[in-house]
């Protein structure tokens, strides 16, 4: 079994470690040019972005010719799904992917814009994370069939939202970080972008392909990075995961 991920604070890359199998970097597989996959069963993790799917996602999926007999996709989120997953449906159906199994976790939620991480971590247990991958797990190992569908007023709902959101995020995203003058010139930033989009010399440069992932800002050490407009200075990092396994699943710089 395959798996291919896509994190910015290690959400996805947990959930994708806890259904095991091999794990593949959607930003490194691009990365290296690498399309061809087969497989008995392959899926995808990723987060939610805008009740959609990640432009890197989709630039991955439509690059790749992914054989399986079963394919499934799990989406993290942190509070509203929406039709995330009908997008997952409709972007695989055009690159020749007929999903199988569909499912959903609610996580902490990152988007500093819209929610304070003190909030967030205080809503933890509700969020019974370990109970539902429990379930996806065994329903993975069991070949369910299953789609995760919300019905047409969401999708009506969420396709203008995600359209904006994309239309701005891409070109202009990163035109709201600001970067302090506490920053030490790490590198942590420009290690840990999936999309190459900051140069670094003695403070971060950003090169306006942004992914909106925020994965610069919740790992600088030094609390660096903020964004014009965000609710919160606190940071998250899913304590799962380690700072070099984002590094190595996200650096796009030579290896």
């Amino acid at each position: 079994m395959k798996i291919f991920y896509f994190t910015a604070t290690g959400n996805s890359l947990y959930v994708a470690k806890r259904i095991g199998g091999e794990l593949y970097s959607i930003p490194q597989m691009l990365k290296k040019g690498k399309s061809k996959f087969e497989d008995e069963a392959i899926g995808l993790v990723f987060p939610c972005y805008a009740f959609g799917l990640p432009r890197i996602v989709i630039d991955f999926l439509q690059k790749s010719k992914l054989k399986a007999k079963y394919f499934f996709a799990i989406m993290t989120y942190g509070n509203m799904a929406a039709s995330g997953l009908r997008h997952l449906e409709e972007v695989g159906s055009k690159a020749g992917i007929q999903f199988n199994y569909t499912n959903e976790v609610l996580m902490i939620d990152n988007y500093l814009p819209l929610f304070k991480i003190e909030d967030q971590l205080k809503k933890e247990s509700s969020k019974k994370i370990e109970e539902k991958l429990d379930q996806i797990v065994s329903d993975i190992s069991n070949r369910q069939k299953k789609l995760t569908r919300k019905g047409f007023a969401s999708d009506v709902f969420s396709k203008p939202i995600y359209n904006l959101n994309s239309k701005f995020q891409y070109d202009t995203g990163d035109k709201r970080l600001i970067v302090q003058d506490n920053c030490n010139s790490c590198k942590i930033c420009e290690k840990v972008c999936p999309r190459n989009n900051i140069k670094l010399e003695r403070k971060p440069e950003f090169l306006h392909k942004c992914e909106g992932c925020y994965a610069c800002i919740h790992h600088c050490p030094q609390n660096a990075i903020h964004l014009k407009f965000e609710r919160s200075k606190a940071r998250f990092i899913n304590q799962n995961v380690k700072l070099k396994e984002i590094i190595d699943s996200n650096n796009q710089g030579i290896s």
